[in-house]
């Protein structure tokens, strides 16, 4: 298993992370099969979407309304429930196909990491599962 680290910037924000992994692939020499991406907190969570500043921006909004309006029994700890709560709804992790040594994403498909709590370093787990 390889980790990778990113540091975030903003308290949302959506990071592209496509490109690091595929580096690590690279440096796996793995030519086929799956590859599982798993943040390791849970205020941050794994997307796969379209890189589009609007598209992003409307994830982050999105985030706030519907965590919004809620009397959250963790606020009283970090203030941070309603970041635990969408990582929860959008996941720590996802499974990717690997075919000629690259992802297998369609046309506008990227990995993101999704800063719910930041900023923060993060780690990313990558699990390879070779065919």
């Amino acid at each position: 298993m390889q980790e990778i680290e990113i540091a975030t910037t903003q308290k949302h924000e959506l990071i592209d992370i496509t490109e690091a992994i595929q580096e690590e692939i690279r440096k796996a020499n793995i030519q086929t099969g799956l590859i599982f991406i798993f943040s390791l907190h849970t205020t941050s969570g794994i997307l796969i979407t379209e890189n589009e500043e609007g598209l992003k921006e409307d994830w982050m909004q999105f985030f706030k309304k519907i965590t919004s309006g809620i009397d959250y029994h963790h606020d009283h700890l970090d203030g941070n429930a309603p970041s635990h709560i969408f990582a929860g709804i959008l996941g720590q992790g996802t499974l990717v196909p690997i075919r000629n040594g690259r992802l297998v994403l369609g046309t506008w498909q990227r990995i993101f990491l999704a800063e719910l709590d930041g900023p923060r370093n993060r780690k990313i787990a990558l699990q390879f599962i070779k065919n």
